[in-house]
């Protein structure tokens, strides 16, 4: 209609703001499967089965004191105004919702990178003079954040534990902890956190527990399990293709909108906008996320107890000998699996980039690259490639030996067919092993 603006009102929507506490779907998520089928379906501008890209940056309004409304907040997204698509815009807000729903928590928002979502969330809940509890155990880049850039930049210091020590948590708390940040699947050791009795340590002292689920998507649901926020690397196993970079925050309504507050939220400051266009993508992607995940663990914890079996030191939760094994089985979402990403341990650096360019350049098992979630394996020596960032008594501690690979196991041609490529490197190694 000319002149006027529709207000295409959504039923599960209201008043208070984009991320409202009054969103009724979440009662009903049981597990992300079901979350997922149970969210919105966005069709297309002119009824397309898939919703449309608004790749625009700024958007129009018709009438001049309509800008004003928007700008002093009385209206906004929730009534489909919008101003300018590093505040909000329609498709990336379609793909929060639907990350809402993986994670059964009230509120999404999408970012740029994954550690663009840690960043921010760290920023939102910290002040100078604050103190962040970690795992020691962490993604090299996440590790580097807290221990380095955030105490030099904002006078954030961080006390890094051994999760597995309830008792040391608890220890490390003091008045000024505002945050225990850990990751559901440790990178690249794949030590299993114990949630719910992390999130009551705690919640004791009014922390808030952020998770990193990047590992475990469809797997663990953090905030079923006590979490706060969980934050992903939407780039790993969501995306699937190992060509987008992106990220997501997922959390209480009331925190991400904080996050998007003009004068003091990070996201809205910061600017770690989401293209619309990758929004697109990865919004295409997540109804076969379960279905990929479920083939990337069958492969993983089908190799790690064959690799078992040769006398190989492998690490892989699904395995009744890790020491998180019935933690594990315990938190799980049923059906998926026990992770996609085991790790051979081959003592040394150089034996470790002996197998990887055996199981690269002569058998063609896989591809040494970092990442993960991608339907082809990717290697690493984590050591010396993601965990860089730390020193070597950092990884000591946290128990990455300089021949760790880490093994992202894909889903492309048969599994006997890859697995039988994989003995056949190990045949092709130029010395005589012992695993």
């Amino acid at each position: 209609m000319e002149g006027t603006i529709l207000s295409c009102r959504r039923p599960h929507e209201d008043d208070g703001g984009e991320f409202s506490k009054k969103h009724k779907a979440m009662k009903k998520w049981v597990d992300p499967a079901q979350g997922l089928a149970n969210s919105r379906h966005e069709f297309g501008e002119h009824g397309g089965v898939n919703m449309s890209i608004e790749a625009s940056a700024t958007f129009t309004v018709m009438e001049p004191e309509t800008m004003k409304r928007m700008f002093s907040g009385e209206l906004g997204p929730e009534r489909d105004f919008f101003i300018y698509s590093r505040h909000f815009n329609p498709t990336v807000l379609n793909l929060g919702r639907q990350m809402a729903a993986l994670e059964g928590t009230e509120a999404a928002y999408c970012t740029s990178s994954g550690m663009s979502a840690i960043s921010s969330v760290l920023l939102q809940l910290c002040s100078h003079g604050d103190n962040v509890v970690a795992s020691r155990c962490l993604y090299g880049g996440t590790h580097a954040l807290l221990a380095h850039f955030l105490p030099r930049a904002c006078g954030v210091s961080t006390s890094f534990v051994d999760i597995h020590r309830l008792d040391d948590v608890k220890n490390a708390i003091t008045p000024s902890t505002k945050v225990l940040y850990f990751e559901s699947i440790s990178n690249p050791t794949l030590a299993v956190a114990d949630i719910p009795s992390l999130s009551a340590i705690a919640h004791e002292k009014n922390v808030k527990v952020v998770v990193d689920n990047t590992f475990s998507p469809m797997i663990i649901s953090p905030a079923k399990l006590g979490a706060d926020v969980v934050i992903h690397s939407i780039s790993k196993y969501i995306s699937g293709g190992a060509d987008v970079i992106a990220g997501a925050i997922c959390g209480p309504a009331d925190l991400i909108n904080s996050m998007m507050d003009l004068h003091q939220g990070t996201l809205m400051l910061l600017g770690p906008t989401m293209n619309a266009k990758v929004a697109f993508e990865i919004s295409e992607r997540l109804p076969h996320l379960g279905l990929r995940m479920k083939e990337h663990c069958h492969r993983a914890y089908t190799y790690a107890s064959r690799m078992r079996k040769l006398g190989m030191k492998v690490i892989y939760p699904g395995l009744e000998d890790h020491p998180q094994y019935a933690l594990l089985k315990s938190i799980v979402n049923s059906g998926y699996g026990y992770g996609g990403i085991l790790c051979v341990d081959m003592e040394t650096e150089e034996r470790a980039n002996k197998l990887m360019n055996h199981l690269q350049n002569h058998t063609q098992f896989g591809l040494m690259a970092v990442s993960l979630g991608y339907y082809e394996t990717l290697m690493s020596c984590s050591g010396s490639s993601t965990s860089s960032e730390m020193n070597e008594e950092e990884k000591d501690l946290a128990g990455i030996s300089p021949g760790l690979i880490r093994m992202s196991i894909g889903y492309s041609g048969t599994l006997d067919q890859r697995w039988s490529q994989f003995e056949d490197a190990l045949s092709r190694m130029s010395q005589v092993l012992s695993f």
